[in-house]
């Protein structure tokens, strides 16, 4: 309906993975599939389901009447027992055993368990599709000389390689974090209203070895390993916290990322891809904006916000439950998850279509070379028998001079200065063999190469699917 409000994530950027995971058709599925879990646990174990009950149950997990719900919504104000009133009239012989000693977290807070892991391992599948594509540019790259910058001012040279490298740091950092999240994912389990089991200590007729048992099938079922120690009627929202935090903390890393290709685009070095006939402005046909790196940048921010909602939410869980996290986590967790695969697939769009300007790169380096250069002059000079202070001060002098001739728009004159000083005893050659750029890049390429050989096991694999980017 195009009368209705709809979430730019959703219209435009999530994938349609993301988009299926947190629709209502997987929650709901999800919560049917739980009930069907604790039902066949109950029946294992000796409580009065049978195993004809249990079987009615799997066989209506996809059959949601969503009206029927909604309106029986409305008339007991309970999610969770509206779903189990249209449940029961599927399933009519198992009605009077669904959500037997459970409460509504049981389907609530597990279900989001479960798809907040499938969400993790999916976006850890197009964050190594990042760090497949950057590092085939860091290694295509790994020895071309660029000016490297310091506060944004012209430093020491650098290569276009191990500039990537930086960037595929941060990357390896949130996927370090990453692991650790998906690998601290516990189930909740089902603990009753307070977390006590207490249902379950009068169903079981205080057999707790039963009450284990019935829990680790259940987590099973869904391919968790262990349950949450202890909890009030929730799992820890701390969990959010982590959750959001890793998400926020690929934004921050595609954000600095994205903003460097934008300062590097503006100096015409590097560009993100630009379509036959894509256009950058519709007032100025010339424009060729990083309009992918901007939306990087401008969704970025909006997840690194979105991730205070869970640090404020479980700062103020109070006691065993209180309910004002519900609404939140409703919008933050799954508009997080968006909103990171959002970011993820521009990623990849950008990193695989890198465009380096090479002779604009070369221009900006010998620019700046006769600066960077000065050092090695000196060195140079000194073996031959000059004065290092008073070298450095004829440097110095001149540098001066080409920089003030440079701010007024004409071209660096400093090595024929410099050629002109009898205290250096060089000639004209011989200054320009020290001008030779792969002199100044130290170890960029043993960096590169050493880096990509540790790191490369890390992310070797991904399952990603090319994406498609909405412009």
């Amino acid at each position: 309906m195009k009368d209705r409000y709809e979430s730019p994530l959703a219209s435009r950027y999530a994938s349609e993975f993301m988009l299926h995971l947190f629709s209502p058709d997987m929650r709901f599925e999800t919560w049917r599939r739980l009930w069907v879990a604790l039902a066949r646990a109950e029946h294992a174990l000796g409580l009065p389901v049978t195993q004809e009950q249990v079987d009615e149950l799997a066989a209506h997990i996809t059959d949601i009447d969503y009206d029927m719900a909604a309106q029986r919504e409305k008339e007991v104000r309970h999610d969770v027992m509206a779903h189990v009133y249209t449940y029961g009239k599927a399933a009519p012989a198992a009605a009077g055993i669904i959500h037997l000693g459970a409460t509504s977290c049981y389907v609530t807070d597990n279900a989001d368990l479960i798809l907040y892991r499938d969400g993790l391992r999916y976006l850890r599948g197009e964050l190594c599709a990042v760090l497949q594509n950057l590092a085939a540019f860091a290694e295509a790259n790994k020895a071309m000389p660029t000016l490297g910058y310091t506060h944004y001012q012209p430093a020491q040279l650098v290569t276009v390689g191990k500039r990537a490298t930086l960037w595929m740091q941060d990357l390896l950092s949130d996927l370090e974090e990453l692991d650790f999240v998906l690998g601290s994912i516990k189930f909740l389990g089902c603990r009753g209203t307070t977390g006590t089991e207490a249902s379950f200590v009068d169903l079981f007729e205080g057999d707790g070895t039963k009450i284990d048992e019935m829990n680790r099938q259940i987590a099973a079922e869904f391919g968790f390993d262990q349950c949450f120690a202890v909890c009030g009627q929730t799992y820890p929202r701390k969990f959010d916290s982590r959750v959001l935090g890793v998400l926020s903390s690929i934004a921050q890393s595609c954000y600095r990322f994205a903003n460097d290709l934008r300062l590097l685009q503006h100096d015409r070095q590097l560009e993100e891809p630009f379509e036959k006939n894509q256009i950058g402005s519709s007032a100025m046909p010339y424009k060729r904006n990083p309009m992918r790196c901007e939306r990087i940048c401008s969704l970025a921010r909006y997840l690194m916000a979105d991730a205070q909602n869970a640090a404020m939410t479980a700062s103020v869980q109070w006691l065993e439950r209180t309910l004002d996290d519900s609404a939140n986590r409703r919008i933050s967790l799954p508009e997080g998850f968006l909103c990171a695969d959002a970011i993820l697939r521009l990623m990849q769009n950008v990193t695989d279509g890198l465009h380096v300007n090479e002779k604009i790169v070369d221009r900006t380096v010998r620019e700046y070379l006769p600066f960077i250069s000065t050092e090695n002059l000196m060195m140079e000079a000194v073996k031959r028998g000059g004065d290092r202070q008073q070298l450095h001060e004829i440097i110095r002098e001149n540098s001066m001079a080409a920089t003030a001739r440079m701010k007024e728009g004409e071209s660096c004159d400093l090595m024929d200065r410099l050629t002109k000083e009898p205290a250096f005893g060089m000639t004209s050659a011989e200054i320009e063999a020290i001008l030779n750029p792969a002199l100044y890049i130290g170890r960029c390429p043993d960096q590169v190469d050493a880096f990509l050989s540790q790191t490369r096991p890390l992310f070797a694999e991904s399952t990603a699917e090319k994406p498609e980017i909405n412009l």
